[in-house]
C-alpha cells in the first residue's frame, strides 16, 4: 500500500450550473480554488451522461451513454493532475425513473442539478501510469 499525509486547505460546497458538464464543474472548482488535488462528494441529477467501465481483462474504458433524465444517487471522487491537467476522477451511481441503478466513472454529463462538497489538499497529487492495472493512479 503507498499512502501519504495531506493537509486540508479548504472546504468547499458549490451548486453545479445547469446546462454545464458535471466532471468539468468540478475541475472548474478546483481551479478556482487553487487545488491541484482534493476529494469530493455530490448529489443531483443531470440530463444524460456517458459512463465509463474499466475492462480488466482488456485494459480498456468501455463507454455507455444515456440520453435520459438520472439521478445522481451518490457522487464521489477525487482531484489531481493527469498529464498536466486537472482531472477529476469521478464515480458515480445513477438511477432511472424506475429506480434502476447504473454506475461506473462520469465521463461527461450534462448538470440538470448538482451539490458539490468539494475538500482542497495542499500537496500536489499527480496520476501517472502503473504497469500492474495499466491505469493512471495516485502517488
Amino acid at each position: 500500500m503507498n499512502y501519504r499525509e495531506v493537509t486540508v486547505t479548504g472546504e468547499y460546497v458549490a451548486r453545479l450550473e445547469t446546462g454545464a458538464d458535471w466532471r468539468a464543474e468540478i475541475e472548474s472548482l478546483a481551479s478556482e480554488v487553487d487545488a491541484e488535488a482534493g476529494w469530493f462528494s455530490a448529489i443531483g441529477s443531470v440530463e444524460d451522461a456517458e459512463v465509463w467501465f474499466y475492462d480488466q481483462d482488456d485494459g480498456e474504458y468501455q463507454s455507455v451513454d444515456f440520453e435520459e433524465p438520472l439521478e445522481v444517487a451518490a457522487c464521489v471522487g477525487n482531484v489531481s493532475k493527469l498529464d498536466g491537467e486537472l482531472f477529476a476522477h469521478t464515480h458515480a451511481v445513477l438511477s432511472r425513473r424506475s429506480g434502476q441503478a447504473l454506475a461506473g466513472h462520469i465521463n461527461t454529463a450534462t448538470v440538470f442539478a448538482g451539490e458539490l462538497y468539494f475538500r482542497a489538499f495542499e500537496e500536489p497529487l499527480t496520476r501517472e501510469y502503473d504497469e500492474t492495472t495499466a491505469l493512471d493512479l495516485w502517488l
